[in-house]
């Protein structure tokens, strides 16, 4: 078996591209491939997580959304409990979005912590993100609405 470090590593090899395939948005515009280390680097070094399976699936969390990567692909190389975490924060982008910011706050209380962590440090990372640079054409109160929904996953929220 790999060691953990390698299994990591491969799953940052794993992201997607340098932007989203399906046109994921961040608040600035299209995600980009920052986002995942972002995400894990926020639960290894503010949260002190450890768990590979954790971390690989913050790597992991966007690339069924925004790739042709199916959730059978990832367990084939990453392993059932991977699969389950990215499964659980993955949004079906054939609902509309409201739908989605629904399903993900009635879903969050009864997700694993390995999910919660993962969906979580996204919310954090993308806060952070907008608090870095305001989108073009957003006015400071749009900014200030943006932070109560995005902790809560309402329209708001990536």
């Amino acid at each position: 078996m790999a060691s953990e470090a390698a299994r990591l590593l491969e799953a940052a090899d794993s992201q997607p591209g340098s932007t989203s395939n399906s046109g994921g948005r961040t608040p600035r515009g299209p995600r980009t491939s920052t986002t995942p280390s972002g995400v894990a680097r926020i639960l290894s070094r503010e949260a002190g997580v450890t768990d590979i399976a954790v971390l690989q699936a913050a790597l992991l969390h966007d690339t069924v959304e925004d790739t042709d990567t199916t959730f059978s692909e990832i367990e084939e190389q990453f392993g059932g409990e991977v699969r389950r975490i990215v499964e659980e924060v993955t949004d079906d982008k054939m609902l509309p979005k409201m739908e989605r910011k629904r399903l993900q706050i009635e879903r969050a209380p009864h997700s694993s912590r390995g999910a919660r962590l993962v969906k979580l440090a996204d919310k954090l990372y993308n806060l952070r993100d907008l608090n870095r640079s305001t989108p073009a054409g957003w006015s400071e109160q749009r900014v200030q609405e943006y932070f109560p929904l995005g902790l809560t996953g309402g329209e708001g929220s990536a």
